[in-house]
């Protein structure tokens, strides 16, 4: 008897008892979905993550109070990172690095403009001239902000372009005045969008010089959020980084031999912490799969035991027109193999489907996990044989004679 023939009388036998069969296959494709689901939403996080970093180049990194994720409690609590220690960064960096800084003032601000207004999720932010080329932004339209505006602490701003698209729809915004939050700003460009991601939307922010709203909204000892340091080359990033850590532990007068208070970053090291932690939700989503397809391994061994039972007399008649033992092994295995191939691919194709909603969601580039799916038809062979091996030899040990009288 060929392969193909086999085949096509395993599937025969599935299709003879349809309920049974289908039970069976939503077991697999409940495992095999939440593994490929999960791992396909990782992956498609993870690359956009990835793609996201590149808009502030290899060849910068960042000073921040704690590490990424990281608060402080108080046994690690790191003093502010305040505007005069930037400053004073400033002035001690050599000449061929580029330091920018960028503060919150306003979170829930609605930008207004005679009579129209966005709705209240804008974010106020002050910075200085070098942001554009340190955070990875263009200008649309207009001009950049300058060091004589962050110098004299001018009332101007750099809207995002849903910003200008909403407010002026008819006209050009380069030289409006808008109101946001407590402040009147003039607006001399229009950025290039930049998405979103994870809900965080880069284009819906209006940056002023950050002299200016520390005017307005004082400064007391805030935390800078985020300060960047551009490097000339990747190739000087490790010394650029060293010298921060020299000048930062000397601005924040940190013992010798203590460690310091404050954390240096680059695209790298992100992209590692970001790698862990996606990993780890991969290898959740994995563990969750594996134990459906455990409990789906045994469904597949039961109906097997169950197909021998009610088929002892049709064994029997093989075995009388000469069918050896490897044949009728040779059927169940395969009959396995068929039941859970056919639930693997309906469960990678929805779990696909499923991570990709996150895509859809946020406006991020589709991915799939082809090594995974590699991975799950070969491993759901592996469960077909292991689960399906006892049942074939238990139907190819049968004896014929007594076969032929089992009714």
């Amino acid at each position: 008897m060929g392969v193909w023939e086999t085949i096509t009388m395993a599937i025969n036998a599935l299709r003879a008892n349809k309920l049974r069969s289908a039970l069976t296959l939503v077991g697999i494709v409940i495992g095999v979905f939440a593994v490929i689901a999960s791992v396909t939403a990782v992956d498609v996080i993870d690359l956009y993550f990835n793609e996201s970093l590149k808009f502030y180049g290899s060849s910068t990194l960042s000073v921040q109070r704690y590490p990424p994720g990281r608060g402080g409690d108080e046994e690690t609590y790191h003093p502010p990172i305040t505007y005069g220690q930037v400053k004073r960064l400033e002035r001690m960096a050599s000449s061929e690095l580029r330091v920018s800084k960028t503060e919150r003032f306003e979170f829930t601000a609605r930008v207004k403009f005679q009579g129209r207004k966005t709705d209240p999720n804008i974010w106020l932010e002050g910075t200085d001239e070098n942001f554009l080329g340190n955070y990875g932004y263009s200008v649309r339209n207009g001009r950049p902000l300058s060091a004589e505006d962050v110098q004299n602490g001018r009332p101007v701003a750099l809207i995002g372009g849903p910003i200008a698209d909403e407010l002026f729809p008819n006209q050009s915004p380069i030289g409006k005045r808008i109101e946001v939050g407590r402040v009147r700003l003039e607006v001399i460009g229009v950025l290039e969008e930049k998405g979103g991601f994870l809900g965080f939307d880069y284009d819906t922010r209006v940056y002023a010089p950050i002299t200016a709203l520390l005017n307005v909204y004082g400064n007391n000892g805030r935390n800078i959020g985020s300060v960047t340091v551009a490097a000339p080359t990747t190739l000087q990033l490790g010394e650029a980084r060293d010298e921060v850590v020299s000048h930062m532990r000397v601005i924040r007068q940190v013992e010798p031999g203590s460690g310091n208070n404050f954390d240096i970053s680059t695209n790298d090291s992100v992209q590692e912490n970001f790698a862990s932690f996606t990993s780890t939700l991969t290898l959740g989503g994995a563990a969750i799969g594996l134990i459906s397809l455990l409990a789906a391994g045994i469904g597949i061994m039961n109906i097997l035991l169950v197909s021998v039972t009610e088929r002892t007399r049709e064994i029997g008649v093989r075995k009388a027109v000469g069918a050896k033992k490897r044949h009728i092994l040779q059927q169940f295995l395969l009959e396995a193999i068929v039941l859970c191939q056919l639930g693997g691919l309906v469960g990678i194709a929805l779990g696909g489907l499923a991570g990709n909603i996150v895509a859809v969601q946020f406006d991020i580039s589709p991915s799939f996990p082809w090594g995974w799916a590699v991975g799950a038809i070969l491993g759901m062979t592996v469960v077909a044989v292991v689960f399906g091996l006892y049942p074939a030899f238990k139907a190819a040990r049968l004896d014929p004679i007594e076969s032929l009288r089992y009714e």
